[in-house]
């Protein structure tokens, strides 16, 4: 037995080695590995001209002036003897050996009285007009040179064409070439981009991470009825929070903020002025009312005015904003940056604000609905409890399967409402139906961790699709350039750090969250006294590290038109100019290098 041990680990072991050679010699086989090529004279010779060109970045040019000598030729042969030809040999001048010769075949030239020392290329003037680089000189301190060319292959005519060697030397000071000027220009373009986009991202991504980490979502659980209502709350609290929105912003452009000045400042003042003094009287000032209804009543109000004063106030800044921004642009002159700055981020709000108003409207809806549901499910008999718990899980599961429908609609257009709307309501009724009978109205499901599930299945199908890809979609919404770029590295970025964010979460000392926890915080409290002061070092890290990785994907997502260095070395490699492709990848490693000696800075002071 014991003796027959090493012949079977010795088998075993062969058949793993074939195994892995034959897995390997497979994907020599898909990869089309062949290390022939690799010594072909013609590859060698294409792969070190490319080498020396990117070794030679056109950084730096010279005004330059031209020293030129032409001498003529015949291509072919004439059928009778050549015309006498005597160069003027007081000044620069050429001398062909053969003095005619076929097309393709090969000629010496010798040239004299150039400028010595210098470079520069030996052209064939076709009878046309046409230049055809055909060599290159280089005069020795006499300014002679001399040179093996190849003429070209053309037509065969009877008159003279040319033979022409230019020397050319620098003259004045070095300056920054065309290339270097808008390298830079692109890479200051790219910096921002990529600065944008993760500022952006981060922003998002950080409430996103919290709703991502499994220790703070596996507490949260609710009852199936209290679930229901904030299903079917949220959805209609969007709905009224966006036409209110709207309504409110149709009404102020009609009738006193549409471009007017005054109006729009005045309207501001009114506005926060109301806000302040409202919430000085809820929150600040003490009531004598000892009668607590009418005290709640009061509040609630309150909250409601300010709400729609806040809605207002914040639309009439918008327009403020953009009425001086564009009104700026040209009388700052150099910083009319700053105005269209200023009227972009009024845009911005008058954007996002119907979507805003909506989540906000939907959240306290939802929030006054698990007030209700709560108030039901302790107050109420068991009768109506049941009643409330079944019908409700019903109507969700309807919600739900009308939001489903719709998706799929928009998405597929099958122009089917039976299939499209009345079916999956019908089935998400079912199913709210058969949840409802097989749990109890008493039972707390785990909503923590399906919510979790959630975010997590949604950050890593975005985390999936590269940004590439996703500049190909921005560039067809915003167009080619670099917003186009910015939108889709901040897209990625969300989904990147939420990710990154939510482990470091994940990983955080569980002492101060039970501590606090136990305190009887709730939610919000526990996040910002237990889990923030633990987190601070690592998100900035993150994020640091973040940026960096984004300024290099920016130079990814320039060849598929998002902007920045990327679109500059894309147009220089498909040009074959090697030497201003060598400038942009030259000042991507300078950026990439300075991120990260400052991140590094930044790390060693916070993290």
């Amino acid at each position: 037995m014991h003796k027959q041990k090493p012949l079977v680990r010795s088998i075993i072991l062969g058949i793993v080695i074939l195994i892995g050679m034959i897995i390997y010699g497979y994907g020599f086989n898909v990869t089309k590995v062949n290390f022939e090529t690799t010594r072909s004279e013609k590859r060698l010779t294409q792969l070190s001209r490319i080498m020396r060109a990117l070794a030679h970045p056109s950084i730096f040019v010279y005004e330059k002036e031209e020293n030129k000598a032409d001498v003529p030729i015949y291509l072919p042969c004439p059928k009778d003897s050549l015309p006498d030809y005597s160069p003027n040999k007081s000044g620069p001048y050429l001398v062909l050996t053969p003095k005619c010769a076929g097309p393709g075949e090969t000629i010496y030239i010798e040239g004299y009285n150039l400028w010595p020392n210098t470079k520069g290329p030996i052209n064939f003037v076709a009878f046309s007009g046409v230049n055809l680089t055909i060599g290159h000189l280089h005069t020795d301190a006499n300014g002679y040179f001399n040179a093996k060319v190849q003429l070209p292959k053309r037509k065969p005519v009877d008159e003279a064409q040319m033979i022409r060697a230019i020397s050319r030397r620098n003259i004045g000071n070095p300056r920054f070439s065309d290339v270097a000027i808008s390298t830079w220009e692109k890479i200051i373009e790219t910096v921002f981009l990529a600065l944008l986009a993760t500022t952006f991202g981060t922003m998002l991504a950080i409430p996103i991470s919290f709703l991502a980490a499994r220790n703070l979502m596996s507490d949260q659980k609710a009852s199936l009825t209290n679930i229901a209502f904030s299903i079917i709350s949220w959805p209609f609290g969007i709905i009224v929070g966006i036409r209110l929105s709207s309504l409110v912003d149709n009404i102020l452009k009609k009738y006193f903020t549409d471009n007017n000045l005054v109006w729009n400042i005045l309207g501001s003042v009114i506005g926060l002025t109301i806000i302040w003094f409202t919430i000085k009287t809820l929150f600040v000032s003490p009531t004598k009312d000892t009668n607590k209804n009418k005290t709640k009543y009061f509040h609630t109000i309150s909250i409601i005015l300010i709400a729609l004063t806040s809605i207002c106030t914040i639309l009439i800044c918008a327009n403020l904003a953009i009425t001086v921004g564009q009104s700026l642009i040209e009388p700052l002159g150099p910083i009319g940056f700053m105005g269209n700055f200023m009227s972009q981020l009024g845009d911005v709000i008058n954007m996002i604000m119907p979507i805003s108003v909506g989540l906000v409207t939907g959240g306290a809806l939802s929030f006054v609905c698990g007030k209700i549901s709560y108030h039901i499910s302790n107050k109420m008999s068991p009768i109506m409890i049941s009643i409330t718990h079944t019908s409700s899980a019903i109507v969700a599961g309807t919600v739900i399967g009308a939001i489903i429908g719709n998706t799929i609609e928009w998405f597929y257009q099958l122009d089917n409402q039976i299939y499209t709307l009345i079916w999956p309501m019908i089935i998400g009724a079912i199913i709210g139906l058969i949840i409802s009978v097989r749990t109890s109205p008493k039972y707390n499901m785990p909503i923590g961790y399906v919510s979790y599930y959630i975010v997590r299945t949604l950050l890593n199908a975005t985390r999936s699709i590269e940004p590439l890809v996703m500049v190909i979609v921005f560039v067809v919404w915003v167009g080619i350039g670099p917003f186009a770029g910015s939108l889709a590295l901040a897209l990625h970025t969300i989904a990147a750090l939420a990710k990154l964010y939510s482990e470091q979460v994940e990983s955080i000392a569980p002492g101060p969250l039970e501590a606090v926890r136990a305190t009887g915080a709730n939610r919000l409290q526990t996040i910002v006294y237990a889990v923030i002061p633990q987190i601070i070092p690592p998100y900035i890290s993150f994020t640091m590290y973040r940026w960096d990785i984004n300024v290099r994907m920016s130079t990814i997502i320039g060849f598929a038109g998002g902007g920045g260095i990327g679109f500059l070395l894309q147009q220089n490699i498909n040009l074959l100019d090697y030497r201003a492709a060598s400038v942009q990848m030259l000042a991507i490693a300078i950026v990439v290098a300075t991120m990260d000696y400052i991140s590094a800075v930044i790390r060693e002071k916070f993290v």
